[in-house]
């Protein structure tokens, strides 16, 4: 049975890429909007208020998390890219799902967002050299120093991870 937690396996933390693991990375932080799209396409609202799991976030909270996190993690991107091993904020995920506007706002206006956030993002990534890669940050929650490569790594995972929590719903429940 997959864990609901991890429906396509916990993170695999890598400190360092060849450059063809990096454009595969790459390539699916370009597709996590597409993916997202189409994992949430005709959703009712009764749906899109269902936990993943037990104890789990609804799907219109796991919707407004990816861009969420991914404007974060876009921040992370430049902070490394701009400033010598900077120290990276982190911020508390559960709380901000349980603001009032996650309830409230369209799963579209998050779709667009993300959809608007990773064609920037993915042009960024696109432009990068090996030596950016190797760029360091600190992550409080993480420990050592962290590569560019982890945070390609990252999010690549979590677009995927996000996806497979409302894909694997719907495959339940038959949706």
């Amino acid at each position: 049975m997959t864990d609901l937690s991890y429906p396509i396996g916990k993170f695999p933390r890598r400190e360092e890429l060849q450059p063809d693991e990096r454009r595969v990375m790459i390539d699916q932080i370009a597709a996590a909007p597409a993916h997202l799209r189409n994992a949430v396409r005709g959703l009712s609202e009764e749906q899109l208020d269902t936990p993943y799991r037990e104890g789990g976030w609804t799907v219109r909270q796991v919707v407004h998390h990816l861009p969420e996190s991914h404007l974060n993690a876009y921040c992370r991107l430049k902070f490394a890219l701009t400033e010598n091993e900077p120290v990276i904020r982190p911020y508390d995920e559960a709380a901000w799902a349980a603001t009032a506007e996650v309830a409230l706002t369209p799963i579209e206006t998050s779709l667009t967002l993300l959809a608007s956030l990773h064609d920037r993002w993915t042009v960024l990534w696109r432009t990068l050299g090996h030596d950016d890669f190797r760029r360091t940050l600190r992550h409080p929650e993480h420990p050592g120093l962290l590569t560019v490569d982890w945070l390609v790594t990252m999010y690549a995972w979590h677009g995927r991870h996000h996806v497979a929590h409302i894909t694997t719903l719907r495959e339940r429940m038959g949706w």
